[in-house]
């Protein structure tokens, strides 16, 4: 097909309104679905907005073309909008004109449609109109969480991938050999952040993180995207508020916005937009007691698994916060909460999703003071080399602070009422799966 420069060319859902009805049109795009008798030919068209149906009687000049397409092949049509309530989304076109640009071979998604396939053939499994939806409303939600922010009058900043300094611990590092050095992909942008809120104040981004934690879990990723953000001024209960309130906003608008998509997710609009502050609060040491009295084994000072989350999650409707967890599970950066003989906790927070999926987010107030945090880096065993940039924030002008991350992927597992992790993201990376 001879490249076209000055067709002006329609999109599916803007042709599928009354205003348009007996207008002649230009789609182009891929074949959806096919189907041909001796008479008439039937193409479901797709773009990136939606799907229409095209149909070609055998007096139309694209009849014999329309009657040899495959499913995938691109495509151009010409033809004019009809209304028919039978129809997909209640129009079609009654097809003149189709042309190809390829035509592709048999499609080999029809053939195999097992999990292990589809991962493997993701590529071309990214075209389903489950998929798309997905991709599309997960757009949708990062539009919101900016929209928060910008409200708010944060900065989106851009902080470094490759580090030398953990965040979560080196257990979790992806190393690689940097030049003549050994650097690591970053678990966390939130120390860079934290340099960030010395210019700019309240900063936040939106960036892969990585974990090289061997979990096969349904919420686990090894690459994955991280919404963080770090506050000047903010103390750990202004932190806690935030959060609430930032899930409340996209929740809600999410719910008020995407109605008929969330329905073929599954998911009941109505439930998101009654997510408002503040949420169900329960101690580190509360979530323990209620956890033992359900009959789980768990002991103060561990921290919780999947199925501890599920426990404590699957009953309720919004997220829950729990807080102050164990100071000998938590970085090196949260500063005490509570000491006695007993009990060291630090002043920091999870959020967990509702209806068993878990946490989604983890945040805390930071040592800001120079003396604090070279004894918590002592009392860690922590590199100080590695630090030295991180520890020089706590010598020039440094504030108290507080931030958090927030794992997109399992945000959108609750929301979009996913079984799964992969299935929020186009292409899922996890500890069997690199490829394609």
């Amino acid at each position: 097909m001879a490249k076209d420069t000055e067709t002006e060319w329609d999109k599916i859902e803007e042709v599928k309104n009354d205003e348009k009805v007996g207008k002649e049109v230009n789609l182009r795009g891929w074949v959806y679905r096919e189907r041909s008798t001796a008479k008439v030919a039937f193409i479901t068209l797709r773009d990136s907005t939606g799907i229409i149906q095209c149909v070609f009687k055998e007096d139309s000049p694209g009849f014999r073309e329309a009657s040899n397409t495959k499913i995938e092949s691109s495509i151009s049509i010409k033809g004019k909008v009809e209304k028919d309530d039978r129809a997909p989304g209640g129009y079609e076109i009654k097809g003149k004109e189709i042309s190809h640009y390829q035509k592709s071979e048999k499609f080999p998604i029809t053939q195999d449609p097992s999990t292990e396939f589809l991962m493997d053939a993701r590529h071309l499994w990214l075209r389903s109109s489950k998929i798309r939806k997905v991709l599309r409303t997960r757009e949708k939600v990062l539009e919101y969480f900016r929209e928060f922010f910008k409200e708010k009058n944060f900065h989106e900043v851009q902080p470094p991938l490759i580090t030398q300094a953990g965040v979560e611990g080196g257990s979790t590092l992806f190393d690689f050999e940097y030049f003549d050095e050994t650097a690591y992909l970053t678990q966390s942008s939130q120390l860079y952040l934290e340099a960030f809120i010395t210019s700019l104040e309240n900063v936040y981004c939106i960036a892969p993180s990585f974990r090289a934690e061997k979990s096969r879990t349904s919420k686990h990723l090894t690459e994955y995207w991280h919404l963080e953000a770090e506050m000047a001024w903010y103390e750990n209960q202004d932190n806690i508020e935030f959060q609430e309130e930032m899930i409340s906003y996209v929740a809600n608008k999410l719910g008020e916005e995407n109605q008929k998509v969330l329905k073929d997710f599954g998911r009941d609009p109505e439930v998101l937009k009654r997510i408002e502050p503040p949420f169900k609060r329960l101690s580190y040491t509360e979530a323990i007691e209620e956890l033992q009295e359900q009959g789980l084994k768990i002991e103060w000072g561990e921290d919780f698994g999947a199925g501890h989350e599920k426990a404590l999650t699957e009953n309720e409707k919004e997220p829950i916060v729990i807080y102050n967890f164990p100071k000998k599970i938590k970085p090196f950066y949260m500063p005490e909460a509570e000491k006695s003989e007993e009990e060291e906790t630090v002043l920091c927070n999870d959020i967990l999703a509702p209806e068993g999926y878990g946490e989604i987010i983890g945040g805390s107030e930071r040592i800001w003071e120079l003396e604090e945090l070279m004894k918590r880096l002592e009392e860690t065993g922590t590199d100080k080399e590695a630090y030295e940039w991180y520890i020089d924030l706590r010598r020039y002008g440094s504030v108290p602070h507080s931030g958090f991350g927030l794992g997109i992927e399992r945000t959108l597992s609750w929301l979009f009422k996913r079984d799964h992790i992969r299935e929020t993201i186009g292409f899922p990376r996890t500890i069997n799966r690199v490829y394609p």
